[in-house]
C-alpha cells in the first residue's frame, strides 16, 4: 500500500537515495531542504521551513503517514557547535509533527552515539558519545524515544555506520582518495589500516532505511549495516581495484589513533529481519 512519506534533508547526501527509492516503490514523497538541484523530479518539493517552530507544522507538510528526519547539519565535522545548539529545533520539530498527529517517524542516528566500543553494537549497547555529534544525536534519541513513548507513536531511530559510495559527495577517506587520484597523486598518506570498521554503500543503506520505514513491526532502534566487520585496509585496497585507480595508500604515514576501536560493527539482526520480510 502506498503511503505519503516527508523526508528532511531529502537532497542530502544519504536523502537523495532515500527519496528515490521510495518512490520507486509508488509513493508520495513531499521533500523538504534547502535546496533541490538533483532531486528526483517526482518529490513534491516543499517550501515549509523545516525548524520555524510553527505547532502547526505537521498540516503545513500536508499530513504524512511517515516522516523519515535525515536533515543536519556539518555531519561530517563532528565538533561543530552546531550540534548542539540546534538540538532545541529538531526536539521542537518532531515534538510538533507528533503532537499534530505524526503516528510513524524514522530519524537518523550514527554509531558515533556509542562512543568507544570493541565488538558489536547492540541495541542495549550503552551510549558514551565522545563528540557533539555523538552527544547530540543520542540526546535527539533520547528525547525522540520519550515523546513517542508518551503518544504511542511508532518510532524507528536508524543507527548508521560507515557509509560509502556517491563518494564526492561524502567526505570519508574515499572522497580523499578520489580527489588525489583525480589530482594525479601517486601515494596518499594512511594509518596501519588494521582497525575493523562496519562498511555499507549509501544505495544499500538507502534500500535498508527505505525498508525500515515501510513497516511497523520492528521498531526502536535498528543498526542499518552489514554486520561484517572488514578491515580499513582491506576496504581501501578493494576500493581502489574497483575503481581501477593507480593511487597507492603509504601505510604507517600516520599513527593509529589510540581512541579508536580496533573493531566494531553493528548487529543486523533486526534490518536481517525486516530485508527478508520484503525480499
Amino acid at each position: 500500500m502506498s503511503k505519503k512519506y516527508l523526508v528532511t534533508g531529502a537532497n542530502g547526501y544519504i536523502g537523495r537515495y532515500v527519496v528515490k527509492n521510495l518512490l520507486d516503490r509508488g509513493n508520495t514523497v513531499i521533500a523538504s531542504d534547502l535546496n533541490y538541484d538533483g532531486l528526483d523530479e517526482r518529490a513534491i518539493r516543499s517550501k515549509v521551513n523545516l525548524f520555524g517552530g510553527d505547532a502547526d507544522i505537521y498540516h503545513q507538510f500536508e499530513e504524512p503517514d511517515v516522516c523519515i528526519h535525515l536533515a543536519w547539519r556539518n555531519g561530517f565535522v563532528h565538533n561543530h557547535d552546531s550540534h548542539i545548539t540546534d538540538i532545541p529545533s529538531h526536539y521542537l520539530f518532531i515534538k510538533n509533527m507528533i503532537e499534530g498527529g505524526l503516528k510513524h517517524i524514522v530519524v537518523m542516528g550514527s554509531m558515533h552515539e556509542i562512543g568507544y566500543w570493541e565488538g558489536a553494537i547492540e541495541e542495549s549497547t550503552p551510549a558514551n558519545p565522545k563528540s557533539n555529534y555523538g552527544i547530540a544525536k543520542n540526546t535527539l534519541r533520547q528525547l525522540t524515544t520519550l515523546l513517542t513513548s508518551q503518544h504511542d507513536i511508532c518510532m524507528q531511530w536508524i543507527r548508521g555506520y560507515y557509509i560509502l559510495g556517491d563518494d564526492l559527495k561524502n567526505s570519508s577517506i574515499f572522497t580523499k582518495i578520489t580527489k588525489l587520484e583525480q589530482e594525479g597523486a601517486a601515494t596518499f598518506p594512511f594509518n596501519s589500516g588494521k582497525n575493523k570498521y562496519d562498511f555499507i554503500t549509501v544505495e544499500e543503506l538507502a534500500q535498508q532505511i527505505t525498508a525500515v520505514a515501510s513497516q511497523e513491526e520492528v521498531t526502536g532502534v535498528v543498526n542499518c549495516c552489514s554486520g561484517k566487520p572488514v578491515s580499513l585496509a582491506d576496504k581501501v585496497e578493494e576500493f581502489i581495484r574497483e575503481h581501477h585507480f593507480k593511487i597507492r595508500p603509504e601505510y604507517g604515514a600516520f599513527p593509529d589513533r589510540p581512541y579508536d576501536s580496533p573493531g566494531v560493527w553493528g548487529n543486523p539482526d533486526k534490518i536481517n529481519q525486516i530485508m527478508k520480510k520484503q525480499s
